[in-house]
């Protein structure tokens, strides 16, 4: 059976983390106050996740539901003491039809001579994104985020900044880690994401891809514990109101992808500034299907809407958009 954790603020407003079952059920785990807590234990007892929550033991059930409804359910993983310890990075053109709704943006497809850098990237890892072992695979492209403090609770806005052109959806799976005391990586598992950002902004110029990414997201609700499967198929939704504007199917899962999860994972933390001990990371993987893409373009109080057959409870999050602001520079 696949462990699944949450984390939640209690009616009493302490921290606590759950075990979610597979009938939607849950029960707190004993003693333990955020995932951050329980991965870090497992880690000094050098035993997995499932047998530190064997050890603490499972307590009184929580109305998860009724959490989720009353704004109480955090991203499943954080740095509860320090969100500047927390990066939030992720890779694109990793899916086998991303190219697609990328390319739509920047397209020059007249001769193999004459293919975008997006396409060249593809292919790349098409050819050499999946290695054998103990060879090396192509990197793939790779965009900082920002930390801690952009993460949006499931169910919370996905706020843009006052100066986007764009706020769109990015149905991912997500990669959850903690570094260890020595430096090493420890995957904690996976969940559902949406990486949410600016099209308009990068569709202008590629070279703004980065400016494009420095946007709020979210993942969760739960933190699914060991691989993901092979194939994962969802649906990503946005509804305005009693309208559902937006309905399309979205695949993941290394069967729908160019490179191995295992190859974004190296190409990630090959640089040691990632394996800074006790630093979280969250890392999405990629998508294929964009609203963008289909024209679709999003409205403030909108509501994403992400759900996917290897997680029991969909990701929503409604948009909005900050007031301007005037940021002063001091000379010293």
């Amino acid at each position: 059976m696949t462990l699944r954790l949450m984390q939640l603020i209690a009616k009493d407003g302490k921290r606590t983390v759950a075990v979610l079952a597979e009938n939607r059920s849950a029960r707190l785990v004993d003693g333990i106050a955020s995932t951050y807590e329980l991965a870090q234990r497992a880690i000094a007892a050098k035993h997995s996740l499932e047998a530190e929550v064997a050890k603490a033991g499972l307590g009184e059930a929580v109305d998860i539901h009724g959490a989720l409804a009353e704004g109480r359910v955090l991203a499943p993983l954080d740095h509860p003491s320090d969100p500047a310890h927390l990066i939030v990075s992720g890779t694109g053109l990793t899916h086998l039809g991303s190219a697609e709704g990328r390319d739509k943006m920047h397209r020059n497809l007249e001769a193999e001579a004459n293919l975008t850098d997006s396409m060249k990237m593809f292919k790349l890892g098409l050819q050499t994104g999946k290695p054998k072992q103990g060879e090396d695979g192509s990197q793939p492209e790779w965009f900082y985020k920002g930390d801690g403090s952009i993460v949006a609770a499931p169910g919370a806005p996905l706020t843009a900044p006052s100066f986007a052109q764009d706020g769109g959806e990015e149905p991912e799976m997500v990669g959850l880690y903690i570094i260890g005391p020595d430096g090493t990586p420890h995957r904690l598992g996976f969940a559902m994401g949406n990486e949410f950002s600016d099209h308009v902004t990068e569709r202008f110029n590629y070279l703004w891809l980065a400016h494009s990414k420095l946007r709020a997201c979210s993942f969760g609700p739960e933190l699914r514990v060991g691989d993901l499967p092979a194939s994962v198929k969802g649906r990503s939704r946005i509804r305005r109101g009693n309208e559902l504007i937006f309905d399309k199917e979205f695949l993941s899962g290394e069967d729908n992808m160019s490179h191995s999860i295992a190859n974004l994972e190296a190409h990630h933390f090959k640089y040691n500034i990632f394996r800074r001990p006790g630093d979280v990371h969250v890392h999405y993987f990629g998508t294929a299907t964009l609203s963008f893409s289909e024209g679709v373009k999003t409205q403030v109080g909108d509501i994403f809407e992400l759900e996917a057959d290897a997680f029991l409870l969909p990701l929503q999050n409604p948009l909005a958009q900050a007031s301007a602001e005037t940021v002063p520079l001091k000379m010293l």
